[in-house]
């Protein structure tokens, strides 16, 4: 199954077929073009989900035929390679006139070019089908090959590279500042970028000789010519023997996506063991109210025999079943269970000191509640275990001006759990964090231009991004760095040569703490979905990226109908169930750069990038279907069904702006509720 249709304009034909190859291996369809005449034929008879253009192209330029193209494709991502324009002026141009997705300059590797054109169409729908899903769970080993060649092709470079520096400090030696200034920034950068990809000896040689060319640049200590070219010669050495010494281990696959259903959707499945039998129940009934399928046992055996049964979202185990602690030893049998090793873990008890609280953590467990605990508590438990086992993907923003740091830090952290976008220039910084509304800023201390203190001081300056987790990349340790670093903003640091392991680890501590307090501040406990003002800053902010890329937005308002008889009727826990079975509708049945809100009440807002009315309409039409269709159980038992109407608003046609927008979508849901109910209109 495909992954998308490239078109591919490069004169140079080795390039070219290396290119395509390497693309067509990782399951894209590539239409290589020569010349514009052929790039012609190929978009005047096949649809293209994206296109790689050369800079310079025979009898004409790169950038003139990406603007005749944008008059008959103007959303067509296109990515620019060239070994020119690499101004700031130049880049904006292609960036906001042209429309040009990426820059990339050459000469580039295969394996760059594929990280670009999958950010370019990853925001593309409809979700890939499930055997395209299956056919790329092995992109961590496509990942782990991937690293390995990098570090292969970085070793290639290293006697270049050697040159390049016996040459800048033979300058150097001359009077030229320029050429101390080079022979540092070599030095620099092989301090930090060696250790990353596994050259941990050139690295360490390459760190001493900075130490001894700083103070010299600096013009703070005459340079010791001696000692320079001493550390330069055991450099060379070090680069001469270097072999790689560690290499990436294959990221874990992502679970399967769960299956759409038509009935009422449990939130999770979750284990609860406990010898009070009225507990037990209780605690089915809290589930019932909140959507969460709740499973008994009395013991440990009945658990055990449960967990080999059927699939599981989490264990909640009375910390003291049996006796003190016995909760324990039931946690360290289901852990044994097959498939349940990663099970995510629950304690409750009354007793809820600081020592049952660690003996608790030590056995595995992720949360402690007391006991009894409330139906809150339960669904937030829920929540948590289930997102730990299938979490969203959530995307690391890298900025370094090397970009070989940039792509080995990229291929450590790729994950099915994590994105990476890689920056290179820091002047560029404001523009992608509204590009690619990051998880996770990893910073780059000494740059050209501003420095990390600056960019991390103006991230936090910006509303938006006072609370975006940041990390500095750093070959300073010292006290008065981390003063310094954590004076402007920083939440963590991390010394060059950057450990993988290491690496991941912080990034991974970062991203779940982001996530949890995140959750807790911008959703709603009923239903999951976004508040009001959270979901308010994304639209504003997906509108102008709308409107800065030439795409439509849609926006449309949900009501659910007749929802005060549901109350009055069959009760308000009831009434919680159909909001929650929304919120599950919702949260499911659009894309990841989609967002839904829980407006007030029984209201919700939905917004679709990229929608048309018809499209956005039809995709609402199947969402009410789906909710016709579910049944539900009042609290005397009895069962109903529900339907919602809605209203929808497209930009720009019915506004530029979000107050126009929700104005056009509430009078169209108004004339839906007046009509009956049960209707979209737009």
């Amino acid at each position: 199954m495909s992954r998308g249709t490239i078109l591919f304009l490069e004169d140079d034909q080795d390039l070219q077929s290396l290119v395509s190859a390497y693309l067509r291996e990782r399951g894209y369809e590539v239409e290589a073009a020569r010349t514009v005449k052929e790039a012609r034929t190929v978009l005047a008879c096949l649809r293209v989900d994206a296109a790689v253009v050369d800079g310079l192209l025979p009898g004409m330029m790169g950038t003139d035929f990406i603007q005749e193209v944008r008059q008959q494709h103007p959303a067509l991502p296109i990515l620019f390679a060239s070994a020119f324009w690499k101004d700031l002026k130049s880049h904006d141009h292609l960036t906001r006139q042209l429309k040009v997705s990426r820059v990339l300059h050459k000469p580039y590797k295969p394996q760059e070019l594929l990280l670009w054109v999958e950010q370019m169409l990853a925001a593309r729908p409809p979700p890939p089908p499930p055997e395209a899903l299956a056919e790329g769970q092995d992109s961590a080993e496509d990942l782990d090959v991937t690293f390995r060649a990098l570090c292969a092709e970085y070793g290639a470079r290293l006697e270049e590279k050697m040159r390049e520096l016996a040459g800048a400090m033979e300058r150097a030696r001359a009077g030229s500042t320029e050429g101390m200034d080079a022979a540092y920034q070599l030095t620099h950068k092989l301090h930090g970028t060696a250790g990353s990809y596994g050259f941990h000896a050139v690295s360490g040689a390459a760190r001493h000789l900075e130490e001894l060319l700083k103070p010299a640049r600096d013009g703070k200590a005459p340079p010791d010519w001696r000692a320079l070219e001493a550390a330069r010669q055991a450099l060379a050495t070090a680069a001469r023997n270097a072999a790689p010494g560690s290499t990436p281990s294959p990221a874990p696959v992502a679970a399967p996506a769960k299956s759409s259903a038509v009935e009422v959707e449990p939130r999770g499945t979750v284990l609860v063991v406990d010898d009070d039998a009225a507990w037990l129940a209780e605690v089915e009934r809290m589930g019932k109210d909140r959507l969460v399928r709740v499973v008994t046992a009395r013991g440990a055996d009945e658990a055990v025999k449960v967990a080999r049964q059927q699939r599981l979202d989490g264990a909640l185990v009375h910390v003291d079943l049996g006796g003190k602690e016995g909760g324990f030893t039931v946690a360290e049998r289901l852990r044994a269970v097959e498939d349940s090793r990663a099970l995510p873990l629950a304690f409750f008890g009354a007793g809820g000191d600081v020592t049952y609280r660690m003996a608790a953590i030590l056995a595995g467990a992720s949360l402690y509640l007391p006991r009894p605990f409330s139906p809150m508590d339960l669904s937030e438990a829920v929540e948590r275990m289930v997102a730990t086992q299938r979490p969203e993907r959530a995307r690391v923003l890298v900025l370094d001006d090397d970009p070989e740091a940039v792509r080995a830090l990229s291929v450590a952290l790729t994950s099915p759990q994590v994105e990476v976008v890689g920056l290179g220039d820091s002047y560029r910084l404001v523009d992608a964090l509204a590009e690619h509304r990051p998880d996770l800023l990893l910073l780059d201390v000494e740059m050209p231009g501003p420095s990390g203190f600056d960019l991390c001081r103006i991230v936090r300056s910006m509303p938006e991004w006072q609370t975006l987790p940041v990390i500095f990349i750093t070959a300073h340790t010292g006290v008065d760095f981390r003063v310094a670093a954590f004076q402007a903003g920083a939440d963590d640091y991390l010394a060059k040569p950057v450990l993988r392991e290491e690496l991941r680890a912080r990034v991974q501590s970062r991203l779940e703490r982001a996530r949890l307090a995140r959750e807790r501040a911008e959703r709603d406990a009923l239903t999951g979905l976004l508040l009001r003002r959270p979901f308010l800053e994304g639209l504003r902010a997906r509108l102008a990226e709308a409107q800065r890329t030439g795409r439509t937005l849609a926006l449309g308002i949900l009501d659910v109908d007749r929802f005060k008889k549901v109350n009055d009727t069959h009760g308000h826990l009831a009434g919680d169930r159909v909001l929650m079975q929304m919120g599950r509708l919702l949260s499911s049945r659009f894309r990841r750069e989609d967002l839904q809100c829980r407006w007030g009440g029984e209201e919700f807002v939905v917004a679709l990038m990229g929608a048309q009315a018809e499209g956005a309409r039809d995709i609402l039409a199947r969402m009410a279907a789906e909710l016709a269709q579910a049944d539900f159980e009042g609290d005397k038992g009895e069962h109903f069904r529900v339907t919602f109407s809605a209203g929808l608003a497209v930009a720009p046609q019915d506004g530029t702006d979000v107050e126009a927008l929700l104005r056009a979508a509430d009078e169209r849901l108004y004339r839906a509720k007046s009509q009956g109910g049960n209707r979209i209109e737009r």
